[in-house]
């Protein structure tokens, strides 16, 4: 792929990512560290062999914290963390998802509660943590990831689509309410994009071919294809862009 637009402003940039460590975050990891961000990040698993990775690759290591971000209190703590290594974050991107498919007739409260944890409440939660940084900075861009999943009507997990309709609402009423301090709130809605666990999981030939039947552009979307517009939204570039909810899908759905 050819190399991404140079956003200067991110040069020092203090970023937080959840679920940097792996599929399309790995990539907005490494897409923030090549234009001189400082990052930190949270994942489940263990992401010390990306670190090294990155280190070994950028000469700069990345702050990773092991993190379930259903733990909202040890969110917190991370945030916190990274705030104190990288100064006040002025870039949060809620990135981390649980896409896992459920009938809705399966469903009982627990799943319910685990799933909105997860695709939801952590996003809310991430977002209150570094607002007092932002405005004590004089601004920040929030990057509150969502997908084209519920705007297609897809069924199969009827919980998650949910929380993503939730993400676009929410972060619309946050920027609203944070206008006034300089920050910025926007969703981004990716397609259906084939990261290693889409391709083991879910993504059948038959499935793929069904997609890309619908896709305008004629290519599968890999991690990489979301780092330009995350880029962009983090960056003053963007600076009067807010309350939105942008898709980088290949053309399947349409806004507007």
């Amino acid at each position: 792929m050819k190399d991404i637009a140079t956003f200067h402003d991110l040069a020092g940039a203090s970023v937080f990512i959840t679920g940097g460590g792996s599929g399309i975050g790995a990539s907005l990891t490494e897409g923030f560290i090549e234009q001189g961000a400082k990052v930190a990040f949270v994942g489940r698993s263990d992401a010390t062999e990306f670190c090294d990775e990155m280190e070994a690759k950028h000469g700069v290591r990345p702050l990773f914290m092991q993190c379930d971000i259903t733990d909202t209190d040890l969110l917190k703590a991370c945030i916190d963390q990274a705030a104190e290594a990288h100064g006040p974050i002025t870039v949060l991107v809620n990135n981390a998802a649980n896409d896992k498919r459920h009938a809705t007739l399966d469903v009982d409260s627990e799943f319910w509660d685990w799933m909105i944890a997860i695709n939801l409440k952590a996003y809310f939660f991430a977002c209150q943590a570094v607002v007092p940084g932002m405005r004590a900075a004089g601004g920040g861009s929030i990057i509150n990831f969502s997908s084209v999943s519920y705007m297609m009507g897809n069924a199969g997990y009827p919980i998650y689509t949910a929380a993503n309709s939730g993400i676009t609402g929410m972060s619309r009423s946050l920027a609203r309410e944070f206008g006034p301090d300089k920050i910025r709130v926007n969703a981004l809605a990716p397609g259906w994009v084939l990261t290693q666990k889409q391709l083991d999981m879910w993504a059948t030939p038959e499935g793929l071919e069904a997609h890309m039947d619908r896709q305008c552009l004629k290519e599968h979307l890999e991690p990489r294809d979301i780092v330009g517009t995350t880029l962009f939204m983090a960056s003053e570039a963007s600076r009067m862009m807010t309350g939105q909810a942008m898709v980088v899908d290949g053309g399947v759905v349409v806004t507007g």
